[in-house]
């Protein structure tokens, strides 16, 4: 007597996985990501301790405004990582304490990722049956960058919150004494806090051509 035929049984979740990919998982943006993260945490690696920046005893009135602009230069060399992560809060701050302005800041930086930056070079953009081409796109987010930045609220509250975050950081920076501080003159000018852009765009570029 022969055995019954074994039936073929199928793995859903095997299935599901195979089928459905999340639309950001693309080789382009995922070179993006790992940059992006990987100099996020090589930047906060060279933060400087906060007690150093907020120490009250090294407070002191700069005598002329060319020592005013020395100190500048000295402790934005030296607590450069802090004062990006001041500028950022102040930033933040900002854009919480005004959701509407944040939801389109948003909406118009998902915009130029999705259609633009991390979108395949073989995948054309339709939209309501019409393809546009790569040069219409990027004109059309142009044009809605400059709508959000200077004909809407988006623009005054960027500006505002990075007129109050250089502020603070020139007082603080001309008021602190940098006799007392450590600094590399032998630095790289490029190996700072934002060095990932050029690179994490040049990887982006290599990655999509890679698509």
């Amino acid at each position: 007597m022969s055995a019954p035929p074994t039936l073929p049984v199928t793995n859903p979740q095997t299935t599901s996985s195979s089928v459905s990919q999340p639309p950001i998982a693309t080789p382009a943006f995922r070179a993006f990501l790992s940059r992006f993260t990987s100099s996020i945490r090589s930047g906060f690696s060279q933060r400087r301790p906060w007690y150093e920046l907020l120490d009250r005893s090294s407070l002191a009135r700069p005598d002329s405004l060319t020592e005013a602009y020395s100190r500048i230069r000295k402790n934005f060399t030296y607590f450069r990582v802090n004062y990006v992560t001041l500028l950022t809060a102040v930033l933040a701050l900002s854009l919480l304490t005004h959701p509407f302005s944040l939801l389109v800041l948003l909406s118009l930086l998902g915009a130029w990722a999705f259609l633009y930056l991390f979108r395949s070079s073989d995948q054309p953009l339709v939209i309501a049956g019409r393809t546009f081409t790569d040069a219409e796109t990027l004109i059309g987010l142009v044009a809605l960058t400059v709508i959000v930045v200077f004909f809407s609220s988006v623009g005054s509250l960027l500006i505002s919150a990075l007129l109050i975050g250089f502020g603070i950081v020139c007082a603080h920076g001309a008021f602190r004494v940098p006799e007392d501080l450590f600094l590399d003159d032998q630095e790289p000018a490029n190996a700072g806090f934002l060095s990932f852009l050029g690179g994490a765009q040049a990887a982006a570029t290599a990655a999509a051509a890679r698509v």
